[in-house]
């Protein structure tokens, strides 16, 4: 056995002096900041075409029968003989395996869903005249792999055949990073949209105003920008041919600091429908099938609004104590926030004889990630018994790949199998396949009982396995 001291036992005073920096002032934070930014565009860069811009990767003949469009190899050939028409892919050698875009990969399956057998679900289900779902991925302690789980869920969507819609709400903009954005200011994020919503009310707010001979609140020409900025204004392409974003970058943090301003000089603003009637007036709910959220890890008023607008809420954390612990006290806000609003808004209606305000959402699921089955076991097990339905069934275990897929600014789906090997690629995305498996089926059965409600008189369609 060693006999040799700890290290932090054998410190002199005197050589930790001669390794010390002199005291740094605040323009140094600055310099940080710049060497952090170059080596962001540095790793970043890495993943963009000769153009600067981020470009999909093809799909092999292999992974679009085993993932994406359910037929037999041979017969997916034989199909693109027999219709000239229909991307043929492309081969990187002589007689090589083909390659299709996604693009090429959307237009072969809607192909099968008209053409092929009616026994297979080559289509996503889509009931019609229903509007899209909003998916919110939220939790307050950072690093549980929210932005992660909402990128990766949006890309297996539009993989699925989805056209979906990314709204970054984080100032801090990773999932904006993931998908290739570039976003000037805060005009170019959810800002204006907020903006725009208070600026709208103000002016019927002013209008009463001046009905009763009282001078009115200036609209300041911040907000007057505002109401000129739509939705459709923000969205930005991505290098996905069916996932548009509207992203985020650190000026979008002003807002939390705004809204309040806003609240304080218009009590009767209603905050947390901010986003949700932006989207809904610009048209995002019939433009897109789904539209993910990825919040800031923080119970601030970014996130209210992501809350507030989603259908759907997913909240990601890890198989710890720290994590379970901190997951159970942002449920604990996310009530203590939403009762007050009802209550202080059903207040003022029980007064005026209006309908209260009641917040619904259709599905509440935790999602364990980067689970380890051989040390958390227990604690998964734990966890599960406290936490029954409202924990998703499906774990993301994690995986070197995503890890890797991580170094270049990527999702898994984003990667190139030939950089690892078919078997290590298929274990590695299988955990983000099962945990779109959960999410598909919540969403199968919300849009379901939707379709029922409204007395629609096609048949259920099950969700493939």
């Amino acid at each position: 056995m060693s006999s040799a001291l700890p290290s932090y036992l054998s410190i002199a005073p005197d050589r930790a002096l001669a390794d010390m920096d002199p005291p740094i002032g605040t323009a140094r934070f600055g310099e940080i900041a710049e060497a952090c930014r170059a080596g962001r565009d540095d790793l970043a860069g890495r993943g963009l075409d000769e153009t600067g811009s981020k470009t999909l990767r093809r799909f092999s003949t292999w992974e679009i029968t085993k993932y994406l469009i359910p037929v037999a190899p041979a017969h997916f050939r034989r199909v693109l003989r027999a219709n000239p028409a229909l991307p043929q892919g492309h081969s990187e050698t002589e007689g090589g395996a083909k390659w299709f875009t996604l693009d090429e990969v959307l237009r072969l399956r809607a192909f099968f869903g008209a053409e092929g057998s009616k026994a297979k679900n080559y289509l996503p289900y889509r009931p019609g005249g229903i509007a899209a779902k909003i998916v919110a991925v939220a939790n307050f302690k950072g690093g549980v792999g929210k932005t992660s789980t909402c990128a990766h869920l949006a890309m297996s969507a539009a993989l699925d055949g989805y056209r979906v819609l990314v709204v970054d709400l984080d100032s801090q903009g990773s999932l904006t990073s993931i998908f290739g954005g570039r976003v000037a200011d805060e005009w170019g994020t959810v800002f204006p949209l907020i903006a725009g919503h208070f600026a709208r009310h103000l002016r019927g707010e002013n209008q009463r105003r001046l009905d009763r001979g009282d001078a009115p609140v200036p609209i300041d020409d911040t907000l007057e920008a505002a109401l000129d900025v739509a939705p459709a204004d923000l969205v930005a392409r991505t290098h996905w041919p069916n996932i548009d974003l509207i992203g985020a970058q650190l000026n979008l943090y002003w807002s939390e600091f705004q809204i309040p301003v806003w609240r304080m000089q218009s009590r009767g603003w209603k905050l947390w429908d901010a986003l949700s009637d932006s989207l809904e007036a610009g048209g995002m709910l019939d433009s897109y099938d789904l539209i993910f959220l990825d919040t800031p890890p923080a119970l601030g008023y970014l996130t209210i609004n992501g809350l507030s607008a989603a259908d759907i809420l997913l909240v990601p954390f890890g198989a710890s104590f720290l994590e379970f612990d901190s997951t159970g006290r942002f449920f604990d806000m996310i009530h203590a926030t939403f009762a007050s609003i009802e209550e202080s808004e059903n207040m003022a209606a029980r007064a005026l004889g209006r309908p209260g305000l009641s917040f619904e959402w259709d599905a509440v699921r935790a999602v364990l990630t980067r689970y380890d089955s051989s040390q958390q076991a227990e604690m998964g097990a734990l966890i599960s018994t406290y936490m029954g339905r409202t924990l998703s069934p499906s774990w993301q275990e994690f995986t070197a790949l995503i890890g890797q897929a991580g170094e270049s600014v990527s999702g898994i789906y984003e990667a190139d199998y030939r950089d690892f090997n078919r078997e290590t690629y298929a274990r590695g995305r299988a955990t983000f396949d099962e945990t779109y498996a959960g999410f598909k089926r919540l969403l199968y059965g919300i849009w379901r009982r939707e379709e029922l409600a409204r007395g629609a008189e096609s048949g259920p369609v099950e969700a493939a396995e």
